[in-house]
């Protein structure tokens, strides 16, 4: 296993995606770097996941060796005949429930990354501040162990930890997972809002994208990322491209100005004012607004059209 998070040659390409752990590559990719950042990614459904991130900025991301993400098939691990990794839940009730048996199996058979998160409604809900955790491995520290339960009672054993940064998603299915996946294998659980979807694959998608950007090169120009929504508890400001006058609607004067400090000033009025009209609640919990953020408004005001 560890070989295969080593290097991998573009020749290796086709026969790595045949098997549980699937890594996009390229012919022209840059081999992966050896203790570089990793997710690792349990699903029933691996073609679903590798399908998005071969596109796109994560493509590329993984492209260059700026990423590892390792995509494990979970139905690889199931000790059924039939590849079953579901069955009816004790107790009764509506729907299946995914077993504890293949989960473990895949986890306990894999040197994967910590944090190792289930996609759950019932967990913390993601966001930006999540994600910059994530990216710098300030969630759980990358070279801790964990006591997992082992074939039997008092059976438990140390799993040992990769050196490099990263963490690990396990995409949940059907009604849910098996209780002793959460109370005795996961280190935490995450959602991505308060609203249901089929399958954990999309919101394991979802984790990623907007974590790996947060990687240093990912982008490009890394101030884009700390410019963004949401990573100083303000929205965006609001952003015009050409032409500079539209079916009558004009860019604002002082973005044409050149004077770069009046930009700066300008763009961070309207990221007050349109988080404070659109998301108060982020206001609220930056603390408010102060009086010189008040003063600012005031000005952009004064001397520039309004957004909106």
């Amino acid at each position: 296993m560890d070989e295969e998070r080593s290097l991998l040659k573009p020749a290796d390409l086709d026969a790595a995606k045949r098997t549980p752990i699937a890594v996009g590559m390229d012919e022209e990719s840059a081999p992966l770097r050896v203790g570089g950042f990793t997710i690792d990614v349990f699903t029933i459904f691996p073609g679903m996941v590798e399908e998005y991130l071969e596109w796109s900025l994560i493509g590329r991301a993984r492209a260059r060796g700026l990423v590892n993400i390792l995509i494990h098939d979970i139905r690889s691990y199931t000790t059924s005949s039939g590849r079953s990794v579901d069955d009816t839940p004790f107790g009764g009730g509506p729907g299946m429930v995914m077993m504890a048996e293949p989960i473990f199996n895949a986890v306990e058979s894999t040197p994967c990354q910590r944090p190792l998160l289930l996609l759950s409604p019932s967990g913390k809900i993601f966001d930006q501040k999540m994600a910059r955790d994530l990216s710098t491995g300030k969630m759980l520290s990358s070279n801790t162990t964990r006591k997992v339960a082992g074939t039997g009672a008092g059976d438990g054993r140390e799993v040992g930890i990769t050196e490099a940064k990263g963490f690990s998603l396990i995409c949940g299915r059907y009604e849910g997972v098996d209780q002793r996946v959460v109370d005795h294998l996961v280190d935490g659980e995450i959602s991505i809002g308060d609203y249901i979807i089929s399958g954990g694959e999309l919101a394991a998608l979802v984790v990623i994208e907007a974590t790996v950007r947060l990687l240093p090169g990912v982008m490009g120009n890394d101030e884009s990322a700390a410019e963004e929504s949401f990573e100083d508890g303000l929205l965006e400001y609001p952003q015009y491209s050409h032409p500079r006058s539209f079916r009558g609607w004009e860019v604002p004067p002082v973005l044409l100005s050149g004077n770069h400090g009046m930009v700066s000033k300008w763009r961070m009025a309207q990221r007050l004012k349109l988080t404070a009209r659109r998301r108060p609640d982020l206001i609220e919990a930056r603390g408010g607004i102060t009086d010189q953020e008040r003063e600012l408004i005031e000005w952009a005001d004064r001397g520039f059209f309004e957004y909106g």
